[in-house]
């Protein structure tokens, strides 16, 4: 039986779609492998964001082919779908399946796909790599994650509900990569959900590329309130969390709605960009900082204790040190509990490529490390803030080690002292001082 292994790079988005490749292969009869270096087959689920996400994908190429000569290699997610040519030119590489074809990946490099109409060689590139690629169809429906994927190592399994994108900020190569907005039916959602929930899921993760614009393009047209309210109504799970949210989306009925339950994990991922409207209009974001402050302000003043991270560029091109210290300056006066820096990379075929007033990579840098310091401030405070607080928490882990690592709804991780099973809920006082946390006696 021929085995397989999987490295996976980037957002919640794929790693729904990891979870979907593994149990394709396994349908096609292979074997998951302990490692790599054991595996005969090893598929890197790719990220494009940055050029920084690019480079540790080739590196990881690389060390893979170095360790484990004889394995055949294929590289498939955003960053196959964006350059396969590049990729397809690294030694050791067999295949590049782009997203368009990600769905089939399995079937494809089994043989049991023909490969007539869509194989494509590359000129300047070694015949025997397959280059699997065509671009991004709207019409492409989902891939969904079987509720078996819960009883691997992940204790918090993703759901995703939606992907790609129709905004055109100059940055983001997403669109390119993933296509436009589509959704998952909701009566499907509801069917995936039970089914996870069944398999013993206590957390679900909903995941999107823009997963505000969910259902926005279904017959009838869908929200996420309404199907989070579904949700809610229709199925058992225990606690929801979201990803990303764009921040035009977050609307006083819908943290009320989060609020309203301890179903919700209190937890909001708002992409931020920069704190400089000049920048923001750059950028072709679609809102302002003020647009972004209030909206912070109902999530902080509806629950106070909710975490709120955002995502932060640094070094867009024609940003001076004036927009540098506005973004710095905002992000000091929000109750941020969280950052996620990149440092800006020119994107192929985005108009930020295109735009004069680059940066220096040195100031990039340098920018970066203003950003994350600052981000580690807030999450310092942020936790500092919750001391003495009781929280009930999720296991996440199961090592037979001293401490099991543990979240809360708030997006705090923590540990736990004893080896628990993962999975669990727990209740626990977070102190400082007594970590690991010992946990409270179970409620009744």
């Amino acid at each position: 039986m021929s085995t397989f292994a999987i490295k996976n790079f980037g957002c919640r988005a794929t790693q729904a779609d990891a979870a979907s490749i593994r149990q394709s292969f396994v349908a096609q009869g292979y074997s998951l492998a302990e490692t790599d270096s054991a595996a005969d087959l090893v598929v890197l689920n790719t990220c494009t964001v940055t050029a920084a996400a690019d480079a540790e994908a080739r590196d990881t190429i690389r060390l893979i082919h170095r360790h484990n000569p004889n394995a055949r290699i294929v590289v498939t997610g955003c960053y196959a779908q964006r350059a396969p040519e590049e990729l397809a030119a690294i030694e050791g590489v067999s295949w590049v399946i782009g997203n368009s074809h990600q769905e089939e990946i399995a079937s494809l490099v089994g043989g049991a796909k023909d490969l007539v109409s869509i194989s494509n060689f590359a000129r300047g590139i070694s015949p025997s790599v397959q280059i699997v690629r065509e671009e991004m169809s709207a019409a492409r429906e989902l891939a969904v994650a079987a509720p078996e994927e819960f009883g691997g190592e992940r204790t918090r399994p993703t759901l995703k509900i939606q992907d790609g994108c129709n905004h055109r900020c100059t940055y983001c190569v997403i669109p390119f990569v993933r296509g436009k907005s589509r959704s998952l039916e909701p009566n499907r959602v509801l069917f995936e959900i039970t089914r996870m929930v069944d398999a013993g899921a206590r957390e679900i993760v909903l995941s999107g590329i823009d997963l505000g614009s969910y259902g926005r393009e279904l017959t009838p047209r869908s929200t996420l309130y309404s199907l989070i309210r579904r949700i809610l109504h229709e199925s058992g799970i225990e606690r929801l969390r979201f990803s990303s949210i764009e921040p035009m989306d977050i609307t006083q009925d819908f943290v009320d709605l989060v609020a309203s339950t301890p179903r919700i994990a209190p937890h909001f991922h708002m992409p931020l960009q920069s704190g400089s409207d000049r920048t923001l209009r750059a950028m072709h974001r679609w809102y302002r900082a003020a647009h972004y402050a209030r909206r912070v302000e109902i999530i902080h003043n509806r629950l106070p204790d909710a975490a709120i991270g955002a995502d932060v560029i640094a070094g867009f091109p024609g940003e001076t040190e004036e927009d540098h210290r506005a973004t710095m300056h905002f992000i000091e006066d929000l109750p941020l509990t969280y950052l996620h820096v990149f440092s800006f990379s020119p994107r192929g075929g985005t108009d930020a490529e295109k735009l004069a007033n680059a940066n220096d990579d040195r100031i990039i840098h340098r920018r970066a490390q203003e950003l994350r310091a600052l981000g580690n401030e807030k999450a310092n405070a942020f936790r500092a803030s919750q001391m003495g607080k009781t929280m009930r928490v999720l296991t996440l882990e199961d090592k037979g080690r001293a401490w099991t690592p543990a979240i809360s709804g708030n997006f705090l991780k923590l540990r736990v002292a004893g080896p628990w099973p993962r999975n669990q809920w727990m209740r626990i006082v977070l102190n400082e001082l007594d970590e690991p946390l010992v946990p409270l006696p179970a409620e009744n």
